[in-house]
């Protein structure tokens, strides 16, 4: 696991917000990103059955992958950015700040993934913030 998020200065504000039409379903999702790098909305499907949180966890690792691609391409190396991170999931933030144990096998590896991207970066922080927050940025 990636350790204890690092409260700090941050270069980059990741926002975004998955989930599934009926749950399990159609799973989907939308992020976005601003500040050393900027991504505009990107949207997102799953294929085959998806649920609610499966979907949050694989649009956040989508956007983590994001960001580091754009480090990538624009000579920034990941290890001097510090992320801030947006959801509107309890059970995501929780999870991945280690407030909560992690029940479902079909997460644990979605968690693993989601703190071994962000451990990439100098710091991180991961925030809850009210539904109304995801879908004024976001749209859904």
């Amino acid at each position: 696991m990636a350790g204890k998020p690092v409260k700090g200065r941050y270069d980059v504000l990741l926002i975004f917000d998955g989930g599934a039409r009926g749950n399990p379903g159609h799973g989907y999702g939308s992020f976005t990103y601003k500040g050393s790098v900027v991504r505009w909305q990107t949207s997102i499907t799953y294929p085959g059955l998806t649920t609610n949180n499966q979907a949050e966890y694989q649009t956040m690792i989508g956007g983590l992958r994001a960001i580091l691609f754009d480090c990538e391409t624009l000579g920034i190396p990941p290890k001097t950015i510090g992320v801030d991170v947006r959801s509107d999931s309890q059970l995501l933030v929780n999870q991945v700040n280690g407030t909560w144990k992690i029940k479902h096998p079909g997460l644990r590896e979605l968690h693993a993934e989601a703190t071994n991207l962000l451990a990439r970066f100098r710091r991180w922080e991961l925030i809850w913030h009210p539904r109304a927050e995801s879908v004024r940025i976001l749209g859904h």
